[in-house]
Formats: C-alpha cells, structure tokens, sequence
C-alpha cells in the first residue's frame, strides 16, 4: 500500500518585490473571479470563501511539484510563472501578516510530517520561505493526530474555525499535513452607530422577505456608480486604511445574477468619488465549508489528482508516489458595528493511489436591503469574497 501526504492548509496572504507583487495581486483577483464562478454552481445561498486561503495552499504544493503537474497548478491559479518569483512573493509578504495594530492580521503556516517519513531538504527550504514550522506526529493515532492539528488551528484562528480535520481524514497513508492559517479582525475607521440598529425587511428575492438587524449611518466613504454593472460600489475602510470591505450591491433587488455575469469586473477596483453616503447595511455572519477537489479539477487542476500523472517529488519520492487525494475549505466572518472578524482554513489531502463629512447636497444612497456581492482586501490582494443573500441564517 502506497503512502499518501495530506496537505492542510490555513489561509496566509503573499507580497512580493514590486514586479512579483503587482503580478501575484493581478493574479489573485482573475483567481477570486473563477473560484467565485465555480461556487456559484453549487452554492445558490450564503457563502464564503478565501482566494488567498486555496493559493497558499496549492503554492506550497507546486513548489514540491514537478513539470506539468506544477504548470497546471500555477496556470488555474493565475500564480508567477516561475518558482522563482511565487516564492519572492511569499517572502516577501510574511511581515504584512503579523499585523496586531490597528488590526490584527495573523498567519501561520505548518507542516505535520510523520515520523521516520523523510521530505526532501529543498522542500524544507521551501517551507521556511513560506514561514512555516515543521512537527513529527504519529498520524496513526487518529483522534490525537487531529485533536492536535484542530487545536493548533483554533489557536491561530481566535477558535473561530473547529474540527478542520476529522480522525477520518487519517490513515495509514497519511505522509504529512500541511496547514496554513489566517486571521483577521479589524475595526471600522468609523464605526456604526449601535442607536442605529434595527430591525427591517431584506428582500431574498422578489417579495420574499425577512427581517433582519440593519446597520444605519450617514458617512463620507468611497462610492461608485456603474452602469455597465447596474450597480452601486460602496468601499468601507478599515482602521490603518489599508484593508477595505467592499460591498456590490445590484441596483435591483433581483439583479445579483446580472451582476454575477460580469464578475471579471467586480473585483476590479473601480474610480471611486469620495462623497456623503447614507448607508443602510445587514448585520451578518456566514460559515461556509467548500470541497475545493471539483472546483479545481474544473479550473483544469487535474493531474495532481492523478495517480498515473501526479509528479510531487519535490516533496518526497518519485513521480507517482504521492497525490493529492482532497482540497476543503472552511471560513467564517462576523460584520457588526464596530467592524469584522474573519477566518479560513484550507485543507488539502495528498497521497499515493490506493492503487464622515456632511454637505448640504442630499447624500447618495446605499440601501442594502436584497443580495449582494463582498469582499474584503489587503494592499490590493482579495483574502476573502463572498455574497449575502440572506443575513437571517
């Protein structure tokens, strides 16, 4: 029986010099708009999901990649075409992720090997491009394997994400566990007034409607119209002014479906006019657990599935000796008054086959009573998106 490595990893985020940054960032937002289209598929309700979570992971497996198994991985991600300029990046971006002031943004990577399996020294190197720690334990023990591995995500993630890897996900196979986590928590620059919270109608769809807290404020924000879009950009920041949450809202209440047929141009930052806006936004919180195994294989990640076409002896073997047997996701995000905390994890199994200001001009208005489209960003990069379509649950 062949060995398998199970890669799990909780979301980091990655910078780079300026050439690999602006590549990798341009990257990013073409791989949040095909993730996002993916989902969609399935997901017809709330979700939630972290781009840079699903390209963190599988950056740290292609650099154990070889030839076209790496070439796939790289070309559906939209990462640097070379290893090179990925693992500049991931260098490059860790002090930006070990932020505690004015917000906190935490990553932490970690790789689980088991004991007396050998991984190849410049896979090590790798590992600590990407900050990551490395820890033997005997995944033979099942419940205390992934007791261990849940209570160090937890731990990085403010408890926010549980029970991300099951005693099932476990066997005699099991060669490694990768693991990157992302936490982020961050204020408002100006918060919501709490007397401004009350209960109203959202509407999910048509007339079909439910009542829910909503947030209100007159604030001087950045705001966009499209018409190209039929809809309304409303970008709030976060203290620091760095990280952003963006909200796209329809302008009517069924038209989230129009608007997600133009994604390519949602997480494209449009030229904002800073300007008095009343905003009327729903309080909301959304867990989500994503099977990223199938989204993938359709963004053409398929080889590294394989067992007769997997080449990951970067890490350790030979060409067939390990694949990558499943990719899941799981995130969380709360947005009230004062502002966000959001989490993610992802988590990848590898083996080997079984075989404001105020003007006398009336404000704009951002009514988000219906559907709309998130996200939120940092220096540019998408590290979660998502869309409400009904805050009640």
């Amino acid at each position: 029986m062949q060995p398998y490595l199970c890669l799990l990893l909780y979301v980091p985020l990655t910078l780079a010099t300026e050439a690999s940054l602006r590549e990798f960032t341009s990257g990013n937002n073409l791989f949040t708009t095909s993730l996002y289209k993916q989902i969609t598929n399935n997901e017809k309700g709330n979700f939630l999901v972290s781009p840079l979570s699903v390209e963190t992971i599988l950056a740290l497996t292609q650099s154990g990649a070889r030839d076209a198994t790496a070439e796939e991985i790289r070309t559906a991600l939209h990462l640097p075409n070379s290893q090179e300029k990925i693992e500049d990046a991931v260098r490059t971006l860790q002090p930006l992720l070990r932020k505690t002031d004015p917000y906190t943004l935490q990553s932490a990577n970690k790789i689980y090997i088991k004991k007396n399996f050998e991984i190849r020294d410049e896979f090590k190197k790798v590992a600590t491009d990407f900050d990551a720690e490395l820890e033997n334990i005997d995944f033979e023990q099942r419940g205390a394997a992934a007791a261990t591995m849940n209570g160090w995500v937890e731990g990085r993630t403010n408890n926010k994400i549980k029970n991300l890897i099951n005693a099932e996900d476990l066997d005699d196979r099991t060669r490694a566990i990768l693991i990157n986590a992302l936490y982020f928590k961050g204020n408002w620059s100006v918060p919501f007034e709490r007397y401004g919270t009350f209960e109203q109608d959202f509407y999910k769809g048509g007339e079909d409607k439910v009542q829910v807290e909503m947030m209100h404020d007159t604030l001087y924000q950045n705001y966009y119209e499209s018409q190209e879009l039929g809809a309304k950009f409303l970008e709030l920041p976060f203290e620091g002014d760095d990280v952003t949450l963006t909200v796209v809202l329809p302008n009517e209440r069924n038209g989230l479906s129009a608007l997600e047929s133009g994604l390519d141009k949602v997480f494209d930052a449009p030229s904002y006019d800073k300007t008095n806006v009343r905003i009327v936004l729903p309080k909301f919180k959304i867990e989500s657990v994503v099977d990223l195994k199938t989204i993938l294989q359709q963004l053409g990640v398929n080889k590294v599935f394989r067992d007769d076409e997997a080449d990951l002896s970067g890490i350790a073997g030979e060409k067939g000796d390990l694949i990558v047997d499943k990719v899941r996701q799981k995130t969380f995000i709360d947005v009230s008054e004062n502002g966000v905390e959001a989490a993610a994890a992802t988590f990848a199994v590898v083996g080997v086959p079984l075989s404001g200001t105020y003007y006398a001009v009336p404000p704009k208005e951002f009514i988000a009573d219906h559907p709309f489209i998130f996200y939120i960003k940092v220096k540019d990069l998408v590290i979660f998106a998502g869309r409400v379509v009904d805050p009640s649950q």
